[in-house]
């Protein structure tokens, strides 16, 4: 149970700041599409820029446990975050692009569908590639 623990212990707080992040995500998303009337895929690529903001200072420390927050730490962690990020956020504004500006699907559904992949998507790649322990 101990190895169970150690090995899956951060998928707790990963989901919980997930659905935080996902909630930024949204507080941008909503606004550029139905009050500014911006494309979907450009609300989309906003939001992604502050949720992933907002994913790196919250899952660094609170996720993860990296605490050491020297620039020769934090820099090669975040240009990794990012780059993961890049293309679970290239496939999420891929998927609303064709879903909703080019099928007319309902946004805030295919937005709510595409989360929970991008939530997967991303907690493997920050597990396996940008805050694997020592």
């Amino acid at each position: 149970m101990k190895k169970l623990i150690e090995k899956f212990g951060d998928v707790l707080p990963y989901l919980f700041f997930g659905v935080l992040t996902t909630v930024v995500n949204y507080l941008v998303y909503l606004p550029c599409l139905y009050w500014f009337c911006l494309d979907a895929w450009l609300s989309n690529v906003l939001a992604w820029i502050a949720a992933v903001a907002f994913a790196y200072l919250t899952n660094k420390p609170f996720v993860f446990k990296s605490h050491d927050w020297s620039w020769t730490v934090v820099w090669p962690e975040l240009v990794k975050f990012v780059s993961c990020r890049v293309g679970s956020g290239v496939l999420e504004t891929g998927i609303i692009w064709l879903c909703v500006d080019m099928l007319g699907w309902n946004g805030v559904v295919m937005k709510l569908i595409t989360a929970v992949l991008v939530i997967v998507l991303n907690y493997v790649g920050s597990k396996l590639l940008v805050f694997k322990k020592k």
